[in-house]
């Protein structure tokens, strides 16, 4: 095992060699290209894909690895000459294949001779997936599953990433620790905020000042109801909760995901305060049985329940909260999962549906209440998963006649009208699976009602204010 003083040739040389250890075949992963927008100079921020990442280490455009015995081939071109003019001077070919660590490097003119019983994944930009199923001769497309010697290529990919190593670690701290100070200038700007869209700038800017980018596209909404919302422009007012779904992704691509729910006022309402404190007993009530060779899907389940009991202390639902999960009466308010596999992507290996999340031989559910589940597997050490309980009233389910007529009797409907300044609440850490039970990444930033109020800034009244 190595340290967290590894070097990256190092550290990428032990992942192939794990690979290695896993398959028979040779294996080319495609790093991708940007996409164009309107028009061709213009383009979308880059992202390297994540497989290529993990055996790479650090973003390329247009390359490609091939990983056989251990061993790994680059295949990139050169910049061009005049590439200078406008981006300064690039790494040569073989100045990047010195620093991670590769033991051949080539032109990608010369990846045709090197494709023989060569499995490997989908990009996602079309150009690459183009250029695959060209050189492979079969179709090799983001929409599609993995299948044959891409499959076994998919599993072993899996095997190796649903465990993080010292090296990702280290990664995943630091994204965690800069997510954390980000949510906390999300809540120093609230109270002289006016809309959602400063409150995302003030986050944003510390991801930013970091040199490092957002995970995914950030929620930061009043309308906490609408799962990812991506809207901004709504003005914040007193008795709203502002909902912040926000994770930073280190320069070599590993990402946090943190979300909290604040009041604009400073102050929960005491409704809010009630709904509040049963996501909260959720959260906590998962993480607690967050240990090796515990179902995931239990967790999930916990969640559930723990929410569907509050639901009934406070009157909003009545029955029996075991059998109120079990006819997915819970998800009327927590319809999603409770939560996903954390990596190189927010998401992690979700581009290989459910190859990643759930384990052979598994399926989804039918269930309303497990159909979102996007992680049915047993905790292993070095899983890093998110916990993510949260309560919603949304229209198109609460509205619903059938939905209405069905639980009739099962939801005291005139109660739940008293919770109408309760969106949406959802809160969201990031915990390692350790030997012994768990780490929570992110327990720098607090959950508790009371704590989250007080790194609210707002003006302190007088203690002779009447």
């Amino acid at each position: 095992m190595y340290t967290q003083n590894t070097t990256l040739p190092e550290t990428l040389r032990h992942r192939r060699q794990k690979l290695a250890e896993l398959i028979d075949f040779p294996a080319i992963l495609w790093s991708g290209g940007s996409s164009p927008r309107n028009f061709p100079a213009n383009t979308f921020p880059y992202r390297a894909n994540s497989h290529f990442l993990y055996f790479a280490g650090i973003s390329l455009q247009n390359a490609a690895i091939r990983l056989e015995g251990g061993n790994l081939q680059l295949f990139i071109d050169d910049p061009h000459p005049s590439s200078a003019l406008w981006h300064g001077e690039t790494p040569t070919r073989e100045e990047i294949a010195a620093r991670i660590g590769a033991d051949d490097a080539r032109p990608m003119a010369e990846l045709a001779d090197y494709l023989e019983n060569a499995a490997t994944l989908s990009v996602q930009d079309a150009a690459t997936w183009t250029q695959q199923t060209q050189l492979l001769d079969r179709w090799i497309l983001p929409k599609n599953q993995p299948e044959g010697i891409d499959l076994d290529l998919a599993k072993a990919i899996v095997s190796l990433r649903l465990t993080h190593d010292a090296a990702a670690l280290v990664e995943l701290r630091k994204a965690a620790a800069v997510s954390v100070q980000a949510h906390k200038a999300g809540m120093a700007a609230t109270p002289k905020a006016k809309l959602e869209a400063e409150v995302r700038a003030a986050m944003e800017a510390v991801i930013m000042g970091h040199n490092m980018t957002t995970a995914y596209t950030s929620i930061v909404t009043v309308h906490g109801e609408v799962l990812h919302n991506g809207h901004y422009y709504h003005s914040l007012q007193p008795g709203d909760l502002l909902l912040a779904d926000v994770g930073a992704e280190t320069e070599t691509g590993w990402a946090a995901d943190i979300t909290r729910t604040w009041p604009i006022s400073g102050k929960f309402s005491s409704t809010q305060r009630d709904i509040y404190d049963i996501v909260l007993a959720a959260h906590d009530a998962c993480i607690e049985q967050i240990a090796p060779g515990v179902e995931y899907a239990d967790i999930h389940l916990l969640a559930a329940t723990a929410i569907a009991e509050g639901l009934v202390d406070l009157g909003i639902l009545q029955g029996k909260p075991e059998d109120l999960v079990k006819m997915d009466l819970h998800a009327l308010f927590f319809p999603h999962g409770i939560g996903h596999l954390l990596g190189l992507d927010v998401h992690d290996m979700e581009d290989l549906g459910d190859v990643a999340g759930y384990d052979e031989g598994r399926k989804r559910s039918s269930r309303f209440g497990l159909s979102y589940l996007r992680l049915n597997r047993p905790l292993h050490p070095g899983m890093l998963v998110t916990i993510e309980p949260g309560f919603y009233q949304v229209p198109a389910i609460l509205n619903d006649p059938k939905i209405r007529s069905q639980y009739q009797y099962l939801v005291n409907w005139e109660r739940l009208e008293q919770f109408a300044d309760v969106r949406g609440i959802r809160i969201e850490d990031d915990v390692l699976v350790t030997e012994s039970g768990s780490e929570v990444l992110t327990a720098a930033l607090p959950t508790q009602a009371s704590a989250i109020e007080d790194l609210l800034e707002f003006p302190k009244l007088s203690q002779n204010h009447d």
